[in-house]
C-alpha cells in the first residue's frame, strides 16, 4: 500500500516508519486579521492576500485534476526513514512489529454539500487534500488537516481554495478562497502529528458566507476516545482517482505503534483524503471529532486521526473569530 498517499512530515516512535495521508463578492467586509504571521495562544496563524479572480482563474479543472496528492510533499522526514504506507492490504517489510491486517472499508458516497477538497501549492507543487465547513461566528471555516496547510520545509500553502461538494472535476457551489490559515503551534514549529489538525477562514462569494451556502458541521473538542466514527474524504492515489468521495466506518483505538495521541479506525482511504472530516456516529450528520491524518507501512487499511484536544482547539477558536 505505498501508494497510500499518507504525508512524509510525521513524527513517529525510534525507527517506526510512518507517514502523514496526504497523497485538497462580499456582502460585508471581512474580519480584520494580521498583516503578518502571528502566534496567537499557542496557534499559528498566516494570512492569504491572493484575490478571487486570480485563484478562478489559477484552478482550472486541469490543474484540479493533476493537482497530486500532498504525501507528495518534500519536507525532509525521508532522510529519516519515514515512508508513505504500503499498498492498501500489504504489509511492508521492516524491523517494526507487524500488526493484523484490518479489512478495508472505504465506499463510494454522493456528494455532500459541506465536505470536499482543497486545493493549495507548495514549493512550486500543486496539492490536494479533503477538508469540511463547521460551524463558527463568522460561518466561513474550514477544518482540514495542518499538513494541508504547513510544511516544516516548504512553509505555508499559497492559492488556498475550497471546492464543496467536488465531483468529477465539478464544483458545483464555486471554489471558496482562503484569506487566513491556522494551525496548532505543535504542528506548525516541529511537524508533530499528534496536532495535524488546522482550519481556513475563507472569503464571502457572490455575497454569501460559506456556511449559509453549504452547510456546516458542528464541532468537538475534548471528548472521550475509542468512539465510533464515520470519516469522509476524496482518496486520490491508487486504487482510487480522486474524484469521488468515499467514506470509513468503525470504533476507533489508541495508536499502539508510534504513540501518538492520534486514534485509528479501519479505512483504506489513500492520499487526497488527508483532512477529511470525521463524525461521530454513522452518516455525515454527526459532531466533527478529527481528521484523516496519517497511517503505518507496518499496518495495513488502518487510518488515524489526530485528538481534538486544547491545542487544536485553540486553532479552531482563532480561525472562528476572523
Amino acid at each position: 500500500m505505498n501508494s497510500r498517499g499518507l504525508k512524509a512530515g510525521m513524527i513517529a516512535a525510534s525507527a517506526l516508519m510512518a507517514s502523514a495521508l496526504m497523497t485538497a463578492g462580499p456582502a460585508q467586509a471581512a474580519p480584520a486579521v494580521p498583516p503578518i504571521d502571528a502566534v496567537v495562544a499557542g496557534t499559528q496563524s498566516h494570512q492569504q492576500d491572493q484575490s478571487q479572480a486570480a485563484l478562478d482563474a489559477y484552478w482550472t479543472a486541469d490543474r484540479m485534476k493533476n493537482a497530486r496528492p500532498a504525501n507528495t510533499i518534500n519536507s525532509g522526514w525521508a532522510a529519516e526513514g519515514r515512508s508513505v504506507l504500503p499498498k492498501a492490504g500489504q504489509e511492508a517489510v521492516t524491523k517494526a512489529p507487524k500488526e493484523p491486517v484490518v479489512e478495508p472499508r472505504a465506499t463510494a458516497q454522493s456528494p455532500v454539500s459541506r465536505i470536499g477538497k482543497v486545493f493549495f501549492t507548495q514549493g512550486g507543487q500543486n496539492y490536494v487534500c479533503s477538508a469540511n465547513s463547521v460551524q463558527s461566528g463568522n460561518q466561513s471555516t474550514v477544518a482540514t488537516a495542518g499538513h494541508c496547510t504547513h510544511d516544516l520545509a516548504t512553509g505555508w500553502a499559497t492559492n488556498f481554495v475550497f471546492v464543496p461538494a467536488y465531483s468529477n472535476g465539478a464544483a458545483p457551489y464555486g471554489k471558496w478562497t482562503a484569506r487566513s490559515l491556522h494551525a496548532a503551534s505543535e504542528w506548525v514549529s516541529r511537524g508533530d502529528i499528534s496536532y495535524d489538525g488546522a482550519f481556513a477562514v475563507v472569503n464571502t462569494l457572490n455575497g454569501r458566507t460559506l456556511a449559509a451556502t453549504v452547510g456546516a458541521s458542528s464541532i468537538g473538542f475534548n471528548m472521550a476516545r475509542n468512539l465510533t466514527y464515520t470519516a469522509y474524504g476524496y482518496p486520490a492515489a491508487t486504487p482510487f482517482t480522486g474524484e469521488r468521495l468515499y467514506s470509513c466506518y468503525g470504533t476507533a483505538s489508541a495508536d499502539r505503534i508510534g504513540g501518538t495521541q492520534s486514534q485509528g479506525i479501519p479505512c483504506d482511504m489513500t492520499g487526497g483524503s488527508s483532512g477529511g472530516p470525521w463524525f461521530v456516529g454513522s452518516g455525515a450528520s454527526g459532531t466533527q471529532n478529527s481528521v484523516n491524518s496519517f497511517g503505518y507501512n507496518t499496518q495495513a487499511n488502518v487510518m488515524y486521526g489526530p485528538y481534538f484536544g486544547r491545542s487544536i482547539q485553540s486553532a479552531y477558536s482563532t480561525a472562528a473569530s476572523r
